[in-house]
């Protein structure tokens, strides 16, 4: 059994150029993939950057903001982002604290992992598309709509507002 720790105690401060107030861990790492879990202080910041890897940014608790190209949004625990490949990026807190885990995975032709491909296709290329074409299309990045508001939250159940 192979077990990885990460969270307080085996965070380092990391990031790209620019990066404040950050500290992560590395959970796991292949030529398949990248996981890391990243815990944002007050006022921290990962720098807008790009890379050559799609990930996804799942927030896990606490809340900041987030940033794909030029648009910008508020993200809370339970939310995630997609981070497309080449696209800017990156995410910062206000007053608040945030923790989140970053999934990296190799983009262009080798973004289709094998005997998961299936698993990770849109609907549509499950529901008879080219699957060979569905899953080496490259990303669309945007934030998703909001749909919540601050009254659909419950302070009492630890909410971040």
């Amino acid at each position: 059994m192979d077990i990885r720790r990460f969270g307080p105690g085996h965070r380092r401060a990391d990031g790209p150029a620019g990066t404040q107030g950050v500290e992560g861990a590395r959970i796991h790492h292949d030529d398949r993939s990248l996981i890391s879990e990243l815990a944002f202080g007050r006022y921290a910041m990962v720098a807008p950057h790009s890379n050559p890897n799609t990930a996804l940014f799942i927030v896990i608790s606490g809340g900041g903001y987030v940033q794909v190209g030029e648009e910008r949004t508020r993200v809370n625990h339970g939310e995630a982002v997609l981070w497309p490949a080449n696209v800017p990026h990156g995410a910062y807190t206000d007053g608040s604290e945030m923790r989140a885990i970053v999934i990296e995975l190799p983009s262009g032709d080798s973004n289709v992992l094998e005997g998961r491909a299936a698993q990770v296709l849109p609907a549509a290329a499950k529901a008879g598309a080219d699957t060979a074409t569905a899953g080496s299309r490259r990303a669309e990045g945007r934030l998703a709509d909001r749909q919540r508001t601050r009254n659909d939250y419950d302070r009492d159940e630890g909410e971040p507002w």
